[in-house]
């Protein structure tokens, strides 16, 4: 059985390469430091060889030894390996055919070899003749020349010399702990936006099969409404039909509380249809299938034909009606239909929650509409003017809306009163439709109503955009 794999994060968090934890120009400051204290010079390599900083000087005595072909090749060799050198213990010296010497220690931190920092070229402090390596290299080169410059090249005790090594490696030590610090506080931050971003992604999967569940649903509720109204619709009509027949004698006369039954048969039949197209309006709407054809009309005729279609109603239960036009006012651009059907859905729920003896007014006033920001991104909405509109209302002296109801009255099937005893009938689905309507308008509708102070429904349709 396989062992359960490190988490990613800590993984992450531990140090593989110098270059990961160091800072470059941190490193060549205290390089050129060191340099300057105690003169000698000072280089730090990766593991991989990688020259991370440096601090010297030239010295003169290589460049009197590159004035000949032997000398710079022997010169690069030693450099080479010098370079390629890799210490097996707490540290080692590479001897230079000049008798200078260069001291090689490892950087090590938490057991990982990390690299390695180099002190040299330098001069033991016991040298004091010219070796034979440098001389036989090339038969033109002036031992007392040679012993000039050699006495230019920083001298060092080996006890010294320890001293100097162990103060660089502490140095190291604590750019190393700081860096990886940093490196693992960065780490950290990495990991937690991983998480993050992973919790985001799945929440973001969950939403969209959420969203997919309810779209589904949305599809068949829709389909089913459809269907069952269309199914029901047809049946309904020869009912109607027959009752009307019933009505007007064509099977015989009624008597007694025959027609009664059939007009109550009618009357709730021509209800239920009522219920069924509200309930096809409202699918045909949700799926963008309705289409209005606006066109240019007159709001008083409007309005004065909403009145005259509902004098009889409002006369039963003793209610005023009266219209309302302010000077000025534009024509109304809408589907002559469906703007009938939103001012007919607003009577009808006026004049059910007016008392006997109240009052319902019809108005029409210029006003004006937020530009649209299709296609042009809410920065451009910002220096557009706003539209012409007209602004239709229907006014009621009924018992009032809660400010906490405004938003949710015109949801598919909601009713302020949804008590199963609740006083006035009705599905629910009215306000909805006409808010759907006015939308596919390009306007919008709201209500304006405190409690006991009646009702105001406001539609607002604009021009049309030129």
């Amino acid at each position: 059985m396989n062992a359960p794999s490190q988490p990613e994060e800590l993984v992450l968090a531990d140090i593989g390469r110098l270059e990961q934890v160091v800072d470059r120009r941190a490193l060549a400051e205290v390089c050129r430091s060191f340099h300057e204290l105690f003169a000698l010079p000072v280089r730090v390599f990766s593991a991989e060889g990688a020259l991370i900083a440096d601090a010297h000087e030239g010295q003169e005595i290589c460049s009197y030894v590159n004035t000949s072909s032997a000398g710079r090749l022997a010169c690069s060799s030693i450099v080479d390996g010098v370079k390629r050198s890799v210490p097996e213990g707490p540290n080692s010296t590479h001897a230079c055919f000049t008798g200078a010497e260069y001291r090689i220690v490892p950087i090590d931190y938490h057991g990982r070899r990390l690299g390695r920092f180099v002190v040299g070229p330098y001069l033991p402090a016991e040298l004091r003749e010219v070796p034979r390596k440098l001389l036989v290299l090339d038969e033109r080169f002036d031992p007392e020349r040679a012993r000039a410059l050699l006495g230019q090249m920083p001298r060092v005790r080996a006890d010294t010399l320890a001293r100097i090594e162990a103060h660089f490696a502490r140095i190291l030590d604590l750019i190393l702990f700081s860096g990886h610090r940093a490196f693992l506080t960065s780490q950290m931050h990495i990991a937690s936006v991983r998480q993050s971003y992973r919790e985001l992604t799945e929440k973001n999967e969950s939403l969209q099969e959420a969203y997919d569940r309810l779209k589904e649903l949305d599809r068949l509720k829709s389909n089913f409404l459809a269907t069952v109204s269309h199914e029901l619709r047809t049946p309904l009509t020869s009912i109607i039909g027959y009752s009307d027949m019933l009505a007007a004698g064509i099977a015989g006369d009624l008597v007694g509380e025959q027609k009664e039954f059939v007009d109550t048969i009618r009357s709730k039949g021509d209800h239920l249809l009522q219920l069924i197209t509200s309930l096809l309006d409202l699918n045909k709407l949700e799926q963008g299938a309705l289409r209005v054809h606006p066109e240019r009309l007159d709001p008083q005729e409007l309005l004065d034909d909403v009145r005259r279609t509902f004098a009889p109603a409002a006369a039963k239960k003793g209610i005023e009606l009266s219209v309302e036009i302010a000077p000025g006012t534009p024509p109304v651009y809408a589907d002559p239909v469906r703007i009938k059907q939103v001012l007919f859905n607003l009577t009808e729920n006026a004049l059910k929650f007016t008392p006997p003896g109240g009052r319902v007014q019809f108005r029409a006033a210029e006003t004006s509409a937020a530009p649209s920001d299709e296609g042009d991104g809410l920065g451009a909405v910002l220096f557009l003017a706003p539209r012409r509109a007209v602004e239709l209302r229907v006014i009621d002296s009924g018992p009032g809306i809660p400010a906490s109801e405004h938003a949710k009255i015109f949801d598919a099937f909601y009713q302020v009163d949804g008590g199963s005893n609740r006083e006035h009938g009705g599905t629910g689905l009215g306000l909805s439709i006409v808010r759907r309507l006015a939308e596919a308008h390009g306007g919008t509708v709201r209500v304006e109503s405190e409690p006991g102070q009646g009702a105001a429904f406001v539609v607002v349709i604009p021009e049309p955009e030129t």
